[in-house]
């Protein structure tokens, strides 16, 4: 393709849009409507799907030991978990802090009339997961190991942040799959529709000798502009709606933003601007491309 030839057609693919500005407008507001519900149930999701991963970051596993034990195999113990796919990180608690976290969070003052230890047998490693659905895995390989006298985990806890964990994925592929395919279908028809007014356009251009391409391109272009504007206009509304809300929550209700983690507006954008823009162009790639080629037989 010619250089004059590409302007040609990105050009005429600009006029396209202010020449039909009723078709224009309905495309943009069709894709802007469907791409702000995608874009608010993503985050709505992206923050339930990250408090629950924070949740499942402060679950561990706590695996004591033999009281006759050795600190070299304690050591050896620590390198065989260490090892496993399960552990994200492994800690080791001594007896001595064991005791000190202790009396500092429940004893206070009154920790005074302790000589010895009473935790001299609690040494023991806190070990957290990658995936707390692994943890099963996991208790079974440690309760094997030579050494370890037991294993403290919360199987109910485990099983919950497991569970809210697959109920929003498949929430979120639903909702979002919903979304998508009511986009793809209202955007077809409404790119249609402004197409099949201009069918006659299409028809004398080939009677003349314009080959396929030189018709169909124009459009295309015109329908990623399209499907490009309507993406980001309602990623401007998010952005600004989100980022108040997050502002508004921290500042007014401190205590439930301090509990709850909240993803940053640039996290969230991080993912949803790419993914909202290329659905966008996409669609309107597509949806032109398609609908064209039904006009191109004359």
């Amino acid at each position: 393709m010619r250089i004059s030839t590409f302007f040609y057609t990105l050009w005429q693919g600009f006029k396209n849009i202010f020449r039909n500005k009723l078709f224009s407008l309905a495309s943009i507001a069709t894709i802007g409507a469907c791409l702000f519900l995608f874009g608010i149930f993503y985050a709505i999701l992206a923050n339930f799907e990250n408090i629950v991963k924070t949740a499942e970051e402060g679950v561990c596993i706590v695996v004591f030991f033999d009281e006759d034990i050795t600190d070299k195999r304690i050591d050896e113990i620590g390198e065989m978990i260490s090892k496993r796919a399960e552990v994200s990180a492994l800690n080791f608690v001594s007896a001595d802090e064991a005791w000190e976290t202790f009396k500092e969070d429940y004893l206070g003052e009154y920790s005074e009339g302790f000589t010895e230890n009473p935790l001299a047998g609690s040494s023991n490693y806190e070990i957290y997961l990658n995936d707390v659905s692994m943890q099963a895995s996991l208790v079974t390989y440690i309760e094997s190991i030579p050494g370890v006298r037991e294993v403290k985990r919360s199987e109910l806890t485990a099983l919950t942040l497991s569970s809210a964990n697959k109920l929003i994925g498949y929430v979120s592929v639903g909702i979002i799959g919903i979304l998508l395919a009511v986009s793809v279908f209202l955007i077809s028809n409404t790119v249609t529709i402004g197409i099949s007014v201009r069918s006659e356009e299409i028809s004398i251009m080939k009677y003349v000798g314009a080959t396929d391409f030189f018709v169909r391109a124009p459009f295309v272009i015109e329908g990623m502009l399209i499907g490009l504007i309507g993406a980001a206009i309602p990623l401007a509304v998010i952005y600004f709606v989100y980022n108040r809300a997050l502002t508004f929550v921290t500042e007014q209700f401190s205590v439930l933003s301090s509990l709850l983690n909240f993803l940053s507006v640039d996290k969230v954008f991080s993912v949803l601007l790419p993914v909202s823009l290329a659905v966008g162009v996409g669609i309107g790639f597509f949806g032109s491309f398609i609908t064209v080629r039904k006009h191109l037989h004359v």
